[in-house]
């Protein structure tokens, strides 16, 4: 093909090119934000520990309403635990004094979720609870769902 057989320029297509390309990169630049957005605010990669943030923010407003049963469920994963309560050596009444008198914190009154980091098989979750200047970690275990205390601190 030469130059005086080249096809007739198409307006159409042109600006129809034009705005796929810019529409390409506009979507690499907002992935690439929401991405590293997430990891640098401790959420995760693409925001992928927000689930299990919510989770602990569930937890910890069940305690909030002192409805410890419930909590308990959350903490086992086992919302019928009930129907077998002695499946677990780690009753009830010991969760309640855990999270009421044998706390450092007292009872929940205020919470907030500060950051989550994955580690291993688990997540590790920093909470501001009742407003003290130590943090409470608390753990997630990601095979089974089941929270514990944190083996490990973050520093953030």
């Amino acid at each position: 093909m030469t130059l005086l057989n080249a096809p007739e320029y198409n307006n159409r297509r042109e600006t129809l090119n034009r705005n796929l390309f810019i529409g390409a990169v506009v979507l690499i630049l907002l992935t690439a934000v929401i991405g590293v957005g997430g990891f640098l605010l401790g959420h995760g990669w693409f925001f992928s520990l927000l689930p299990v943030e919510h989770r602990i923010n569930v937890f910890l407003s069940t305690l909030e309403a002192k409805d410890y049963p419930k909590a308990y469920g959350i903490w086992m994963n086992d919302p019928d635990w009930q129907k077998h309560p002695d499946k677990y050596d780690y009753k009830l009444q010991r969760f309640t004094e855990d999270w009421t008198t044998a706390s450092d914190w007292g009872p929940i009154r205020s919470h907030h979720v500060d950051i989550s980091k994955k580690d291993g098989t688990g997540v590790v979750i920093a909470v501001r609870v009742n407003d003290n200047p130590k943090k409470l970690f608390l753990w997630y275990e990601r095979s089974n769902g089941t929270l514990t205390y944190s083996p490990h601190e973050l520093e953030y």
